[in-house]
């Protein structure tokens, strides 16, 4: 019977294996013919160091994983693990299992790698407690160590704590943003509790960002919590979006959101926006410069009687728990870069008939606000901001 020894020799003969010198200069030159660089150890081996700019795909799962990795099969891969063994017994399996045409795994592993004086990167540990927090997400390829300390170096803003705010707020929380914003000025009323899952009946008449901070840090207390508990208006909106990643759009009104528009497209942050009246939705993210911004899909507000609020026309209780957690699921591949966002279409969503319909939103060229340099877009040139209670007022 053949050992171990012999097993793995016989595989490195059906391979091709690469010094790290060669993997070295592969990928500073820059040429574009650089391999993917593929870590095939466990996660905690990982974690300790690994090469610049490596993905991790552990060998137990790289049939389920791999394709998510490197989708192209003809493109340069090279596995690398800790002395070479495990590399090549992934290598072997891409070349004759997945079809994967260009293969390589590196002689010697990152011991050898080490050895030769070559850069690791050792990436920022979570402790022990994060680890079993996210140990989900850590299991995602999409998102894994990398992702999970982007969410927790994050900034996001929540514009209202109400019904869109309040399943944001708490499943952000969850997943480990590192800093949540909260802009509301109102305070918990018996009325609210129907939809806005944040707040509780002890904390009847408690201002709202008081309430979602508590909500916040019983899921996960090491949230940091930046409250502002003021209405959002033009002499305050630059100053407090500033120095945040992303913004959710939890706003009722027209104004306020041509307002937010204008200073997210000046100060270039992404903007994850949803809406609901009755039983239907909508959703879209406004990223500035990467697709159309909210006043390409609205150039004029509708008339006051075709957009009521929700005060006015009223809300199933759980349709912003859904619009809220879809904002949600924006947000994390914003910051994560998995997947493909919202930018670019709007998402329609009947309840009643629990449909999706999709459509495509281009940037307008003449766009009154993204047609223009960003540094443009400011209260310094106009003096203050249009005033857009007068522009919305006008469509009536």
């Amino acid at each position: 019977m053949a050992s171990g020894t012999d097993v793995i020799r016989r595989i490195k003969e059906q391979i091709e294996e690469v010094d790290p010198k060669d993997v070295h200069d592969l990928s500073q030159n820059g040429n574009g013919d650089a391999p993917v660089i593929v870590d095939v150890r466990e996660q905690h081996e990982f974690e300790e160091s690994h090469l610049p700019g490596a993905i991790h795909v552990p060998r137990g799962h790289l049939e389920s994983r791999i394709e998510g990795a490197v989708s192209d099969r003809s493109q340069p891969v090279v596995l690398y693990c800790a002395s070479g063994n495990r590399s090549a017994l992934a290598a072997h399996t891409m070349q004759e299992l997945l079809g994967y045409e260009d293969v390589a795994s590196m002689r010697g592993g990152i011991t050898l790698w080490k050895d030769r004086g070559y850069e690791v990167e050792v990436p920022r540990a979570l402790t022990g407690e994060q680890r079993e927090r996210y140990s989900r997400h850590l299991l995602v390829p999409e998102i894994g160590l990398e992702g999970q300390m982007k969410l927790l170096d994050a900034r996001v803003l929540l514009l209202g704590a109400g019904g869109l705010g309040s399943p944001a707020a708490l499943y952000l929380a969850a997943a480990g943003v590192g800093t949540i914003g909260i802009v509301d000025n109102d305070v918990v009323d018996l009325s609210n509790l129907q939809r806005q899952v944040a707040h509780s009946n002890e904390r009847i008449g408690v201002p709202k960002v008081d309430s979602a901070e508590i909500a916040i840090h019983e899921i996960n207390p090491d949230v940091n919590v930046e409250k502002h508990p003021v209405r959002l208006g033009a002499e305050n909106i630059m100053e407090i979006s500033e120095g945040y990643d992303v913004i959710v759009d939890g706003l009722d009104n027209f104004p306020t959101r041509y307002l937010l528009n204008d200073a997210s497209v000046r100060l270039q942050i992404p903007v994850v926006s949803a809406s609901i009246l009755g039983f239907e939705g909508q959703l879209s993210v406004f990223h500035p410069y990467e697709g159309p911004c909210y006043r390409c899909l609205y150039p004029t507000p509708p008339p006051a009687e075709l957009a009521p609020s929700c005060g006015a026309a009223g809300v199933l209780g759980v349709l912003p728990g859904v619009m809220g957690l879809l904002q949600s699921v924006e947000v994390i591949k914003l910051i994560t870069g998995a997947g493909e966002t919202m930018a670019g279409r709007l998402l329609l969503y009947d309840a009643l008939g629990t449909t999706f319909t999709e459509l495509k939103v281009r940037r307008d060229p003449d766009c009154p606000i993204c047609s223009r340099d960003p540094d443009s877009i400011s209260d310094d040139e106009m003096g203050v901001f249009p005033d857009y209670e007068m522009f919305c007022a006008g469509a009536g």
